[in-house]
């Protein structure tokens, strides 16, 4: 009864009350072949404490964790340096022990500490406001199109081929539900090789268009500048959705703001966020000023109080906790707090100068790898410009090499064979991510992999 509060009687009560024959009927969306039939063979079904520790450790002994090998990985998740203090800093009782911001004052820090994020994040992307976060990327990238939908009052989204495929994933699924219609475009082009998907993205506008969701720099490590298509989406009554996966990237980079992007949504681990088997992240989401009102999850503002002093409050919610359900913008009812403080406080420690050096240093050592691997043969490098990250075909199929050298301890890229099955154009290219962890050692381990590889 201490983990199982229900009896069987309660169990049917609530099965009748549904009109539910068995606990079975209540998942008809989840396809059979991915339903258990039966406990997990080789799992046991009871062990001691001690006993579990010992079987997880020798699990987790089986992985190639980030700092134990040259790391060249990235397609939306990267390893950055992160100061000892940031975790210092968010451990401190002040922080640990804070209040969720629902009674305003007597949450003062917290909102104080979403406050200078909001700030950060907006002057990062060039938007006039941004909220106090959200999940990850990839669920800011869909309520950006909810949003999208409400400000137009249009229910078509067309998705650029450069976008990370998770995202456009979650899209899909997010929307299964709705109307909404996602017109996801190829992520190859023409000449058989992914890239710059822009031109096809302005034909493709009409008046039933309600946003274009562009990744900059996207999936492939292409930059470009959106500013053509963000006035072809305005001509049209349309929004641009500019998506940063690699926040790092807007310290050398133009703004999504400048180009003339509408709402930007990103994917906040670069700066404070480890890699952490993928979460927690961090959600980013900025727009302008005038469709604030359909922004969702919640915005913390400046004020004094009768005394003239200075204070925050929640100046937007408009989540499902705090109006009727069928007013929410959004039924993300939390923001990844942690995550934003530690954002927080990375930025501050870089400050402006630091996050320009830092995205320097990253591109520098991007273009070093690149022109190495660029010279070896059988190696095409497939980028004009980048940022740190950048895409090269080999010649054979590149998943089986990339095992073979993660095998060999360098992990060289993320194979395109892997995110993309269905694409054979693309089952020999790798997205190699270089970033300043990446030292001398690291770099010479990754073109002998290469290197070898090729032959």
């Amino acid at each position: 009864m201490r983990y199982l509060p229900l009896t069987t009687d309660d169990r049917r009560a609530m099965l009748d009350a549904v009109g539910a024959d068995g606990i079975d009927d209540l998942f008809p969306d989840v396809p059979a072949a991915a339903r258990l039939s039966g406990p997990i063979e080789g799992l046991p079904l009871h062990a001691s404490e001690m006993a579990v520790e010992r079987d997880l450790s020798r699990l987790a002994a089986k992985n190639l964790a980030a700092g134990q090998a040259p790391f060249f990985l990235g397609c939306g998740a990267y390893k950055h340096h992160v100061p000892a203090t940031v975790d210092y800093v968010i451990q401190r009782g002040e922080f640990l022990t804070s209040y969720t911001p629902y009674q305003p004052e007597i949450a003062q820090g917290t909102l104080q500490y979403l406050f200078e994020f909001q700030t950060q994040v907006a002057r990062l992307t060039g938007m006039d406001v941004a909220n106090a976060s959200m999940y990850d990327g990839s669920t800011s990238c869909v309520e950006a199109i909810f949003m999208a939908r409400r400000v137009t009052r249009r229910k078509k989204a067309i998705l650029s081929g450069g976008l990370h495929p998770h995202y456009a994933s979650v899209a899909k699924t997010l929307t299964h539900f709705t109307d909404d219609e996602i017109d996801l475009h190829d992520p190859v082009l023409t000449d058989g090789a992914p890239g710059d998907d822009l031109a096809a993205l302005i034909a493709a506008i009409d008046e039933e268009t309600s946003c274009v969701v562009v990744q900059n720099p996207n999936l492939f490590g292409h930059v470009a500048d959106l500013s053509d298509l963000a006035d072809a989406c305005h001509e049209k009554g349309a929004l641009l959705i500019a998506v940063v996966t690699e926040i790092v990237s807007l310290g050398a980079m133009k703004s999504p703001g400048e180009m003339g992007a509408d709402i930007v949504v990103g994917e906040g681990q670069s700066i404070g966020g480890g890699l952490n088997f993928g979460g927690p992240y961090l959600g980013l989401f900025a727009c302008n000023q005038k469709h604030v009102r359909q922004m969702p999850g919640r915005l913390c503002g400046e004020t004094v109080d009768a005394e003239g002093r200075r204070g925050f409050v929640l100046t937007l919610s408009t989540r499902e906790q705090h109006i009727r359900r069928e007013k929410a913008t959004s039924n993300i009812c939390t923001n990844s707090g942690l995550m934003a403080l530690a954002f927080t406080v990375h930025m501050t420690l870089l400050g402006e100068e630091g996050m320009r050096r830092l995205a320097a240093l990253n591109h520098r050592r991007a273009c070093e790898v690149a022109d190495r691997l660029a010279a070896l043969p059988g190696v095409t490098l497939l980028n004009r410009a980048f940022f740190n990250e950048f895409t090269v075909k080999l010649e054979a199929d590149s998943r089986p090499l990339i095992r073979r050298m993660a095998e060999g301890g360098v992990l060289g890229g993320v194979s395109l064979g892997r995110l993309y099955p269905e694409h054979e154009a693309l089952a020999g290219c790798v997205t190699v991510a270089v970033t300043e962890t990446a030292t001398d050692e690291d770099i010479e381990a990754l073109v002998a992999a290469y290197e070898g590889a090729a032959k």
